[in-house]
């Protein structure tokens, strides 16, 4: 249940703050008073969108908080279990800010949208105005009817097999469009592998050949200038080799160190020196040696090289590596059918079965829904000849539709006001008698949905005299079982409530009108029951009949 509210910057309101008993809750108040500012800024804790135009001149934000007793609802614990969430008592806010932007806290943890309309929606059911007209969604006829024919682990176990079958179905349809693309790419795919596969690609051997085509294109000018090095490493008769320069100088520089030791160490790394020559001359002659001059083997790395610079452009490609990738793509594409084939074998052979096992669920679904179709019909049109519809006719039709979320029923409300032949709802009820079909409605699913919290918005709408004080009965009837609020303008339904709270509107501070709402006691609800009867002029047959009502 609701226990209390705190709105603050929001729209008409300043700033209230109010409590909440238990029981049946009436709110009335002029038109224009700000009823519905008060349910909107409670829609805010339902998740309602947000909108900055709703934040009051001169505010930079709203804020909506409500104290809500949540206790005994498993769903409700199983949702605040998963989300790391206490129980028990549940403080919900809701802050909006300028740029429209809002954000949301269950017991001060922050959550998002989703979580809090999954949690407020186990907390309180809204009905407003228009909501009448969901009499004619089918959708809605029929959650009704499962909620009075108790089909909700049968029909969990529905939409489970449902959505089963349409993940299986939708892997189906997109394996099979793979290899519907596969075959006809067939003949193109294998064309590209072969060519790739007959290159007989390496990674690496690109820049290889790159590197040795180099060397071939200029081997003449490499072989030239390695033998003009190693010829200066061979003595002549008019050069001596380096070798036999360096030798004679270590030996020089030896005996000299007896007379200048500082020269011993000269003659030792001219020795080294020497070595690292000879290595340098060896290494020289062995390149020299291995360079070859070869045109038929520069042709054959450029053809190479031609081949595998034409395969990089054809597969815009940049290197050898990306290469054997493509081909093997193309490997996979031509090689896996088969496994790919199993696969949707396996596929459809699991759907047959999910479809199958669906249309076993639909089978049970559709009996337990025609089964709890007459009792409901009767429990409903009982509700109605409570409110005065008495030759009022409601029952309930099936026909047969695809498979969807909610089975294969295509459910239809009919009535008729008179005793003829009903029809469908949505075409032959009146205002009024939607109003009190709606009603008999929401008193069936509140018991069925144990809801703690039920708010009504006028769904008096419609209705008057005897009427109304039968729907203020059924209303106040609910109330004893759950908390319930009606917001509405007849004082036969007002004066069955357990509290009263009065909506005004006044000039605030700077002269803006803002909106408040106050506790009636005793005296002020006889006096509002009053204007409600007389309108403007409160009169003493007026106060008189009030103290009737609330007698």
């Amino acid at each position: 249940m609701l226990k209390a509210l705190s709105v603050r910057n929001y729209v008409l309101i300043d700033s209230l703050e109010i409590d909440f008993p238990e029981g049946l809750i009436i709110i009335t108040g002029q038109t224009g008073a700000g009823k519905s500012i008060l349910l909107g800024a409670l829609s805010l804790l339902m998740g309602a969108k947000a909108d900055a135009a709703a934040i009051a001149d001169g505010a930079d934000s709203c804020v909506v908080e409500g104290v809500f007793e949540a206790s005994g609802d498993e769903e409700l614990n199983r949702i605040l279990d998963e989300n790391d969430l206490e129980g028990g008592e549940l403080t919900i806010r809701r802050v909006v800010n300028r740029s429209g932007r809002s954000r949301a806290f269950v017991n001060d943890c922050p959550v998002n949208l989703p979580l809090l309309t999954a949690i407020s929606s186990r907390l309180v059911d809204i009905h407003s105005q228009h909501q009448n007209l969901a009499l004619a969604d089918r959708q809605f006829q029929l959650s009704v009817l499962d909620l009075y024919a108790g089909d909700g682990a049968l029909l969990d176990a529905y939409r489970k097999e449902y959505d089963a079958l349409r993940s299986l179905r939708s892997e189906l349809s997109a394996l099979t469009d793979r290899l519907e693309r596969l075959n006809s790419e067939r003949d193109y795919n294998e064309a590209r592998f072969r060519r790739l596969e007959a290159a007989a690609l390496r990674d690496g051997e690109l820049e290889e050949l790159e590197a040795e085509q180099r060397r071939l294109a200029n081997a003449e000018e490499i072989k030239e200038s390695l033998c003009e090095v190693e010829g200066f490493f061979n003595p002549t008769d008019d050069i001596p080799s380096p070798d036999s320069g360096l030798r004679r100088s270590a030996g020089i520089l030896s005996k000299l160190s007896r007379y200048l030791p500082e020269t011993a160490g000269l003659s030792e790394r001219l020795a080294s020196a020497r070595i690292e020559l000879v290595d340098i001359a060896g290494e020289v002659s062995a390149i020299n040696s291995r360079m070859e001059v070869s045109t038929e083997r520069l042709q054959a790395v450029e053809d190479r090289l031609s081949t595998l610079y034409g395969l990089l452009k054809s597969h815009s490609c940049r290197t050898v590596a990306e290469l054997i990738a493509e081909r093997d793509r193309y490997s996979e594409a031509l090689f896996d059918t088969d496994s790919l084939e199993m696969r949707r074998q396996e596929l459809e052979r699991g759907a047959a079965d999910a479809a199958a096992r669906l249309g076993a669920l639909a089978a049970e679904l559709h009996g337990a829904r025609v089964r709890a179709a007459s009792p409901f019909s009767e429990a409903i049109m009982q509700s109605l000849r409570f409110l005065e519809l008495d030759r009022a006719v409601f029952a309930v039709s099936f026909s047969e539709t695809p498979a969807g979320p909610s089975g294969t029923d295509f459910v239809q409300f009919l009535f008729s006001a008179d005793g003829r032949d009903p029809v469908d709802l949505a075409r032959c009820a009146s205002g009024g008698e939607l109003s009190r079909i709606m009603l008999s409605l929401k008193a069936m699913m509140a018991r069925y949905m144990e809801m703690p919290t039920l708010i009504f918005d006028e769904i008096d709408s419609g209705v008057s005299g005897s009427a109304a004080d039968r729907m203020g009965s059924m209303i106040c009837d609910m109330g004893r079982d759950m908390q319930v609020f009606a917001i509405t303008h007849l004082p036969q339904v007002a004066a069955k409530g357990d509290a009263h709270y009065l909506v005004t509107k006044s000039a605030g501070p700077g002269g803006r009108t803002v909106s408040s709402i106050e506790a009636l006691d005793a005296g002020g609800r006889v006096l509002e029951l009053a204007r409600m009867l007389s309108g403007s002029v409160v009169t003493d047959a007026a106060i008189a009949n009030a103290k009737a009502l609330l007698g």
